[in-house]
């Protein structure tokens, strides 16, 4: 079925899928949050959906550091620590773009928006951690920059009450889906591409 699908207008931004954004408490809390990111990648591999993978990286001098980790003199993932250590689910294949960025907002790193520009990319679907902080600032980034976006919310992950927080409280800013739900949903979407580009958007 994945191959009549057409997502060439959509991509993919797996977001910090990494070791200091996945604490025992939040593995304990979505214990299937791994093996629906492999089962993700998996299907926009076969389909031929664009994935980008972010991740966070900081220098070890605090050069790059945002104002309030500079103050609290510590910050996570920093280059050459393990916790900057990518989860084994979410490692990149040869020919995925691997982007770094110091902020929230993945779209604050000008190599992404050069990126989808360049690809035409019009939709963008976000998974990842951690869903009430870099998950969704990426999405409402992405639809103030123009785009339709969703999250794919079996494939984030967060402290559990702001996890459910982040999903059920912007409906005006994004779409939420699941793996279960993206084909299905993929048919809505492009109803809306269409609509959007017809009205000049």
């Amino acid at each position: 079925m994945a191959d009549q699908t057409d997502w060439q207008r959509f991509v993919l931004l797996i977001i910090d899928v990494q070791r200091d954004f996945w604490p025992a408490a939040t593995a304990k809390a979505f214990p299937e949050f791994p093996s629906n990111v492999e089962r993700l990648l998996a299907y926009s591999r076969s389909s031929g959906l664009d994935i980008v993978h972010v991740r966070a990286e900081f220098e070890p001098d605090g050069a790059d550091w945002m104002s309030p980790y500079r103050v609290k003199g510590e910050t996570p993932c920093v280059r050459g620590t393990s916790g900057a250590g990518v989860l084994p689910c979410a490692t990149e294949r040869t020919g995925e773009t691997v982007l770094r960025k110091q902020t929230f907002d993945a779209f604050l790193q000008p190599d992404l928006l050069t990126h989808l520009h360049r690809a035409r990319k019009s939709f963008i679907l976000v998974a990842g951690l951690e869903t009430s902080v870099c998950v969704l600032l990426t999405a409402a980034s992405a639809v103030q920059r123009g785009f339709l976006a969703a999250v794919v919310e079996d494939c984030c992950a967060d402290d559990p009450f702001k996890h459910a927080a982040a999903i059920t409280g912007y409906p005006f800013v994004f779409e939420r889906t699941s793996l279960d739900t993206l084909e299905t949903d993929h048919g809505r979407w492009m109803t809306m591409l269409n609509d959007l580009q017809s009205s000049g958007g």
